[in-house]
């Protein structure tokens, strides 16, 4: 089980820290399971970069960064070093704990 902490870069939003997290699923997922706004334009497979985070802590729990995704990442809004793409972020048969940070998802439009 997993205990993942979601924060924001959007001004007002406070911390949101979900505990017994199953793994086999993606960052998107847990955080649209709980009502976690993560963009998502492409329906999380990889095709875009609107699902662009940071992981902060425990990017050994989550499954390799591809070529692929690296390729996505490198067209993100202000992209760096621990940048992932959510849709690809999936939780590895392990417990532990993963922060994440949230880029202000008000600069999207629509999904």
């Amino acid at each position: 089980m997993y205990t993942i902490t979601f924060r924001f870069e959007e001004k007002g939003k406070e911390p949101v820290t979900l505990t017994n997290i199953q793994d086999d699923q993606s960052i998107l997922e847990v955080a649209l399971k709980n009502d976690i706004n993560l963009h998502h334009n492409c329906g999380g497979v990889c095709a875009c970069s609107t699902c662009h985070l940071y992981v902060n802590k425990g990017d050994y729990f989550l499954e390799e960064l591809s070529d692929k995704e690296e390729d996505f990442i490198d067209r993100a809004i202000n992209p760096r070093i621990n940048s992932r793409l959510g849709c690809q972020c999936v939780l590895l048969d392990d417990d532990g704990v993963i922060e994440v940070t949230l880029p202000d998802q008000t600069q999207f439009l629509g999904e």
